[in-house]
């Protein structure tokens, strides 16, 4: 039985569904899950509590955080040194840094197409925030994202079944940059994989809108109209992967990737075909 735990500290888009890739409609076998959430804070305080999570013995752990790099993350990652740890992280994407997290023994996948959401109290509400996340996940789910997560937590999760432990796990090191998801999401048509590769830039460009709403601007009308921006700019996006997914859909060739009860990635594209093994 492979024990998986997931630490969220505050939240990404991604954060939404990374409990559930690896068991989609809850009947896969030899695997359970554990969730330690600490809602929106990633504060020091907050991270410190996610070591409650080790009585458990999870054999790997995923933690997923906005700014890997913020001190929050940081403190967590210091109390889970001793445990296999995939960081899942919208940062950091210099090469040293990442490099340093390597070298400490972790594992990354690192999303700058997970996009920072406009958090001004000056504009974000809760149905705001909300409607963000619906359309970030549109585009996380359609365009390579979700499926390149289910797929390298698979490969780790395969490693504990056939015996590996500790250090032994060879944990994935991923820069996931527009252009490697794509490649992940399987379309089809060469028109619904550009509108998907467009829906990932678009979404790795709100980050740059809006960070300076975030932490930069003061004025009230500069601030709201900036964070407005972004929202827009990632509402575009999620239309765009709406719309890559209807050609695929009109030509019958959507690509699903279901586990078996045993866990094994079956595949489909035809709608009334039974998924097989690869």
């Amino acid at each position: 039985m492979a024990k998986v735990g997931i630490i969220k500290l505050g939240n990404l888009g991604m954060s939404q569904v990374i409990d559930l890739v690896q068991d989609e409609i809850a009947a896969r076998e030899g695997i359970t899950t554990r969730v330690f959430g600490t809602g929106p804070k990633m504060d020091k305080e907050t991270a410190a509590s996610t070591e409650e999570l080790k009585a458990w013995e999870p054999d790997f752990v995923v933690m997923i955080s906005p700014n890997a790099s913020a001190p929050g993350p940081k403190s967590a990652r210091e109390l889970w040194n001793d445990y296999p740890c995939i960081v899942v992280s919208d940062g950091p994407t210099k090469k040293d840094d990442r490099q340093a997290l390597e070298d400490a023994g972790f594992g990354y996948v690192i999303m700058n197409v997970d996009p920072l959401i406009g958090a001004k109290t000056e504009f974000l509400d809760a149905v705001e925030m909300a409607s963000f996340n619906s359309d970030a996940m549109k585009v996380l789910s359609t365009c390579g994202v979700v499926r390149l997560l289910q797929e390298e937590l698979d490969a780790v999760t395969s490693q504990v079944d056939e015996g590996k432990s500790g250090a032994d796990l060879e944990l994935p090191h991923i820069l996931a940059k527009p252009q490697k998801c794509i490649e992940r999401a399987g379309f089809n048509n060469p028109y619904a994989k550009a509108k998907g590769l467009a829906a990932l830039h678009m979404a790795s460009k709100v980050a740059e809108v809006n960070m300076p709403a975030c932490f930069i601007l003061k004025e009230i009308e500069d601030v709201t109209l900036t964070a407005a921006a972004g929202h827009e700019l990632m509402r575009a996006a999620s239309q765009l992967a709406i719309e890559a997914r209807e050609i695929e859909k009109a030509n019958d060739s959507v690509f699903r990737q279901p586990h078996s009860k045993k866990g094994l990635q079956l595949q489909k594209t035809k709608l009334y075909e039974k998924p097989q093994k690869v």
